[in-house]
């Protein structure tokens, strides 16, 4: 039975899986992000970025597995950012930030960069691995002042890449999204069927053994 292994906090994340007949077992990796940026070098495209985070949490998350779970198992981790203005974009620090960074991309677009990782493991071996990002371009709408204050009150949006998000208060606000849907929710559905392609996997072959019970 290969398990699904979920390397990442992100519920969003969890709920895109899990709706998709997975549920996943939930490591949280405590990567210092700040690290792996730091050691990129500068000039780093939001794709490389994106997918050495990804990869870093992988991997953490790869050297604690106990010998039952590294027998059969896959293991996915993703990042997120919002690529705007020529720079990147993560978690806002603050509900302040939140707010700035709406009124500075409201009735504008951006790209969601998401990168992903998939380590296959059998017998504590790790089989093959395999990468790669996916990028959804986001057109915002341009809530009130009124409604962005209530937003950033929420709590939602300093947990999330960019300041917002599909699957909850953040929705009223995007207009629309050109590209993968699931892909700005923080996990491609199209993007990760193809990495389990390549290490050897089938999507159909993961939900019997990962099914939700609920």
């Amino acid at each position: 039975m290969t398990r699904v292994i979920l390397a990442s906090a992100s519920s969003g994340r969890r709920k895109v899986l899990r709706s998709a007949g997975i549920d996943p077992l939930v490591l949280v990796s405590g990567v210092d992000e700040d690290a792996v940026v730091a050691a990129l070098p500068a000039d780093a495209g939001p794709d490389r970025v994106t997918q050495a985070l990804a990869t870093a949490k992988a991997e953490a998350v790869l050297r604690e597995l106990d010998a039952a779970l590294s027998a059969d198992c896959i293991v996915i981790g993703c990042d997120s950012m919002l690529y705007r203005d020529g720079r990147l974009w993560g978690k806002p620090a603050s509900e302040a930030a939140a707010v700035d960074g709406w009124r500075a991309m409201a009735g504008t677009s951006a790209e969601l960069y998401s990168g992903h990782c998939l380590i296959r493991l059998r017998d504590r071996v790790v089989e093959a691995t395999a990468t790669d990002h996916q990028v959804t371009t986001v057109r915002f709408g341009s809530p009130s002042e009124e409604d962005l204050a209530a937003y950033a009150a929420t709590g939602e949006p300093t947990a999330v890449a960019g300041g917002f998000t599909l699957d909850g208060y953040g929705g009223w606000f995007v207009d629309g999204v050109d590209g993968d849907p699931s892909n700005v929710i923080g996990l491609s559905l199209s993007l990760t069927r193809r990495l389990l392609e390549r290490v050897g996997l089938s999507v159909s072959a993961l939900w019997q053994p990962n099914s939700p019970t609920t």
